[in-house]
């Protein structure tokens, strides 16, 4: 049976994942994007996981876990159809933002999902922070992807 540090630990590294995968989407859809604002954008959201991913395996550690170093085999896929969706699509901004958002909105369902579950007030803290970061990303995603400048033609 799991313990309680082993639940925490467990959760942490699935967000270790979810952000990982964040990273390197948004890393791909910067390499993609031809608009230099969206390029600036998505590497600035690609830094802010590989920064989460580094405090979430740094608390891994102090809980005695082994952190986890890879993203999820979803995660590939969601990596590989963004590539696929924006060769598809000549390279639409629209499209790459629709599949941002699309990634984004599995970090945000993580993220819920992990603060139902945490309790130790250092996690809580550490994943309610990055939870309202990832959901700002989100929203900004959403935003761009609905605003007429990028609208699919």
């Amino acid at each position: 049976m799991k313990t309680h540090t082993d639940q925490t630990i467990d959760l942490l590294n699935g967000l270790i994942e979810i952000c990982e995968d964040g990273h390197h989407g948004f890393e791909l859809a910067a390499d993609d994007a031809k608009d230099g604002d969206l390029r600036m954008l998505f590497h600035r959201f690609a830094q802010q996981r590989s920064g989460f991913v580094t405090e979430l395996r740094s608390l891994v550690r102090q809980l005695g876990g082994q952190a986890e170093d890879h993203g999820t085999a979803p995660g590939k896929l969601h990596r590989g159809w963004l590539n696929l969706k924006a060769a598809l699509s000549s390279n639409e901004a629209h499209a790459v933002l629709a599949e941002c958002e699309r990634g984004e909105d599995a970090a945000v369902k993580a993220y819920r999902e992990a603060l139902e579950k945490l309790d130790d007030p250092t996690s809580r803290e550490l994943v309610s922070r990055q939870f309202a970061s990832v959901q700002a990303a989100h929203d900004t995603v959403r935003d761009l992807r609905d605003n007429p400048l990028y609208a699919k033609r």
